[in-house]
């Protein structure tokens, strides 16, 4: 064999005497290997052996060049072992990619030193995509210890770091998911990743309409602009390409060759000129198997795909899935928080994103804005004589009448309860159709609604103002028209009023019921909250909320100023509901800064105790804030729920359903009915301030403090003390195990901005 082989050598002229020396000197290595071989393998050569093996094996010389490579080495480079002597990289590779080898080669020579498991990126000859191998490359010696060469050991590895890249892209693309990227920019991507591990495939997302008939585009970073353009909204059926069959049978649809597949006969002639001829789509569906788009692959070879490409698209059809779904959802969270539940109109939210927009365009046009305030005339006498139920149907259709009376460019909000919002957009600075248009939408509401119980009746109070004379900003104009559909109200209903800047200016005093309604919808209320602490550490458990006034002339206003009049005209509801909501969102906040959470209470009033959709109104407040009910706790005093008990239990039922805790307020004042705590589900109990403030020195306090924490523990209540000023009043409650307290020896009621730097200052 040995002398076989020399002949082979002799006859390659480049190579040189000591390349000679290091081939029969390699080969006689190969050979006393040969000789010391099991029984096993006794009867095979050892070269023999080396060509079988899978991995790459080559001996080089000083220069680097081949002196041998089994196989699989010469086989990747397109070349049998006998044609790969004496050739060097420079002969096989690009100069770049043959001069990094070289350079590398040189070092290990010169220096004696390995390099282990190096990664070598390129492209052999003939191979349609970069190819990646693990090298290890290290000095031969001869006899004399002399490096006469290196031998090399590398093994394909683009297998895996296709893996590697697949499983990185699934990683990146669930993070692009949580971090609610734009959808378009998640299925580019996961097309991308798609693509990259195939060679000469195009890949597309197309998705599917909310009506389920058309498919639109969703991302084809690498498909000619032009076909995706004209398949742009394509409808769905049963022989509409790959695509639209896909998503109209809700399967896999596999087509060979566009050009002779029926299902592709209506689009040949719209594909042929971008050389597509085989398309594989398959639907993108929810866990329901509703189908939510496609994901489809283009190849310009007529074939079948592969098991493999197979499995890459079921990957990717999960992944589209998951981003599709979240997307909705995401829309559909984005709509409720902008949009009422029942009429399905924008609601205050989006009136306070959209209107500043409205009026700033309007500015820049030269065009005026009219808003029409609308609140419906003795609304709560269809509620009380029909039900609820009914209220709700002349609600929706209300809505519905109003919404058609108006254009695109136009908006109706409905504020809540029974109060709506029209924004009517001028189409010129001379718009005299508005008058007419606001007439036609009183007639359209005036209309009788036919129940099953008969014909209802429903008038209205508008008030109106005007952009840019009645108001320059969203909350001038809202106010005005507030003040004007009041004064509709004060004329006897139904009737339509302009705000008169003459009588009603915004320096002229208004009545004190008109300001507080003012408050609660021009943005002048704010909260404020009292911190509630652990007697045995001190740490902050809890914080109360407490409702203040902001008055744009007298400045704040006490609660006991304006609480009072809240409650005897009914404005106690919707300042209950904005106190309600803007706790929750504060709540959200201090859980989004990472604070540690804590429960935030929330006085409720008894007019709102008695409203039947109270209890609606707190789990869309928790909702739309995407607050844990258990971190909302709602204070009733005790003669709220005596007022009528069984209604009461019946709310405090439907509200502990929810997951809210109740707490009974002012418990110690004046008469206390011990029913109250056996009959109804309440969390915890708050000890009034005016049995605290006669502790510790009052003997009959110190008994009825005593007898009421005990007898809270008993009834497995949790006891606050509130208005605790004193060390005294502190060690008391300690003593008496008291569980939690409040009040000024702990802190006043400050703005949220304190409150977080109090728990900043409680983290570990």
């Amino acid at each position: 064999m040995h002398e076989q082989s020399a002949g082979r050598w002799e006859s390659v002229d480049s190579l040189t005497a000591e390349t000679r020396r290091l081939v029969a000197a390699t080969e006689a290595m190969m050979a006393s290997t040969a000789h010391h071989l099991s029984e096993g393998v006794e009867n095979l050569r050892l070269k023999e052996i080396i060509h079988e093996l899978p991995d790459f094996l080559y001996v080089k010389d000083r220069d680097s060049r081949f002196v041998f490579a089994n196989a699989v080495t010469a086989a990747s480079l397109g070349l049998s072992a006998e044609e790969i002597t004496g050739k060097r990289d420079f002969d096989l590779f690009d100069f770049e990619v043959a001069r990094r080898h070289f350079d590398i080669e040189q070092q290990i020579m010169a220096t004696g030193q390995a390099r282990i498991d190096m990664e070598e990126t390129f492209v052999p000859p003939g191979c349609p995509r970069p190819r990646c191998r693990l090298t290890s490359k290290i000095p031969l010696r001869s006899d004399r210890g002399e490096i006469v060469g290196l031998i090399g050991v590398s093994r394909d590895i683009t297998e895996r770091k296709l893996q590697e890249d697949l499983h990185r892209g699934q990683a990146k693309l669930l993070e692009m998911i949580a971090r609610n990227e734009p959808l378009p920019m998640i299925l580019e991507a996961l097309v991308l990743m798609i693509e990259a591990q195939l060679t000469g495939i195009d890949g597309s997302v197309l998705l599917l309409d909310s009506e389920g008939t058309r498919l639109y585009h969703g991302a084809a970073p690498n498909l000619p602009g032009g076909y995706s353009r004209l398949i742009d909204g394509v409808t769905i059926g049963p022989k509409v390409g790959s695509c639209g069959t896909a998503a109209w049978r809700g399967q896999t649809v596999i087509v060979e060759d566009v050009m002779s597949d029926p299902l592709w006969e209506d689009f040949r002639a719209l594909v042929a000129p971008f050389g597509f001829r085989s398309c594989w789509s398959t639907p993108i569906a929810t866990s329901e198997n509703n189908v939510l788009g496609t994901f489809a692959l283009y190849s310009r070879e007529v074939r079948r795909p592969t098991e493999h490409e197979m499995k890459l698209v079921a990957l990717a059809t999960h992944i589209a899935g998951i981003a599709i779904e979240r997307k909705r959802v995401d829309d559909r969270i984005h709509f409720m928080a902008h949009h009422d539940d029942l009429t399905g109109l924008p609601n205050r939210a989006f009136l306070k994103e959209r209107l500043a927009n409205i009026l700033d365009r309007a500015r820049r046009n030269n065009r005026k804005v009219t808003v029409a305030y609308i609140d419906l005339d003795n609304f709560k006498d269809v509620n009380d004589g029909r039900g609820h139920a009914s209220g709700d149907e002349v609600l929706k259709e209300l809505a519905a009448r109003m919404a058609n009376s108006i254009r695109a460019s136009d908006m109706v909000v409905r504020l809540g309860g029974d109060e709506f919002l029209v924004v009517l957009v001028h189409q010129s600075s001379h718009d005299a159709g508005i008058a007419r248009r606001l007439r036609d939408l009183q007639k359209a509401i005036s209309r009788p609604i036919r129940g099953n119980s008969g014909d209802i009746a429903i008038t209205a109070s508008i008030g109106v103002a005007a952009f840019p004379v009645d108001g320059a900003t969203a909350e001038e104009l809202l106010a005005n028209a507030d003040r004007a559909m009041y004064r509709a109200k004060q004329l006897g209903r139904n009737t339509l009023q302009h705000h008169d800047g003459a009588s009603t200016s915004v320096g002229m005093p208004l009545g004190e019921q008109e300001e507080l309604h003012q408050a609660i919808t021009g943005d002048q209320l704010f909260l404020e909250y009292q911190p509630q602490v652990d007697v045995a550490s001190g740490r902050i458990t809890g914080i109360e909320a407490l409702v203040r006034w902001n008055h744009p002339a007298k400045g704040r206003v006490p609660p006991v100023n304006f609480i009072p009049l809240a409650e005897q005209t009914g404005l106690i509801v919707p300042l209950g509901l904005w106190v309600l909501n803007e706790a929750c969102r504060q709540a959200r906040t201090w859980h989004d800064m990472g604070l540690a959470p804590l429960t935030v209470a929330v006085n409720v009033s008894a007019k709102q105790f008695a409203d039947p959709d109270f209890a609606s109104h707190v789990a869309e407040a928790l909702e739309r804030n995407r607050l844990l009910a258990r971190w909302l706790e709602l204070e009733v005093t005790e003669s709220v729920v005596m007022q009528d008990a069984e209604r009461a239990l019946a709310m405090m039922e439907s509200l502990r359903a929810i997951g809210v805790r109740l707490s009974i307020d002012d418990f110690g004042s004046g008469y206390s009915s011990l029913a109250a705590l056996k009959t109804f589900p309440f969390d915890r109990l708050k000890m009034d301030r005016s049995l605290v403030e006669a502790l510790p020195g009052d003997k009959t306090a110190v008994a009825i403090a005593s007898a009421v924490i005990s007898l809270a523990q008993k009834l497995k209540l949790s006891v606050l003390a509130e208005g605790v000023e004193t060390d005294a009043q502190m060690d008391f409650l300690r003593q008496a195990h008291c569980e939690e307290a409040q009040g000024y020896r702990f802190s006043r009621p400050v703005p949220p901005e304190e409150v977080s730097r109090m728990l900043q200052a409680q983290l570990p």
